[in-house]
């Protein structure tokens, strides 16, 4: 799976809170500043051709839903953030967060009971 542009993930992001939608509904529940209609049409199309998200004609309106789930493509987006730019260390990505104290001695301390607790909120 490619990499998404910045684009693509907000339509992805209006997808996935809408479920399956038109574009229409898709431009609704997208953030301020929304893209013009025919931008995210384009997208939209861009998406399904790589196998994002699957369309089917409802009458004359093209309903459109996700393929892979938001779960999935973090997953695949984190693997690789932290392969790419902390050489495959999530260690090093935490100690980035913390360095940059963007991560609290308490939110480091909740990660660590999550991991003791076997990754259960």
């Amino acid at each position: 799976m490619e990499k998404l542009t910045t684009q693509e993930e907000q339509a992805m992001q209006a997808i996935w809170k809408t479920g399956e939608g038109n574009i229409k509904l898709f431009l609704e529940n997208m953030e301020a500043p929304q893209p013009p209609y025919t931008t995210l049409a384009s997208t939209v199309k861009n998406l399904e051709k790589k196998g994002l998200i699957a369309s089917r004609l409802v009458g004359n309106t093209y309903l459109y839903k996700p393929a892979i789930s938001e779960e999935e493509y973090k997953k695949h987006f984190m693997s690789g953030v932290v392969k790419d730019y902390f050489d495959n260390s999530y260690k090093q990505l935490v100690n980035f967060f913390v360095e940059q104290k963007k991560l609290s001695s308490k939110e480091l301390k909740d990660i660590i009971d999550m991991i003791e607790k076997g990754g259960k909120k």
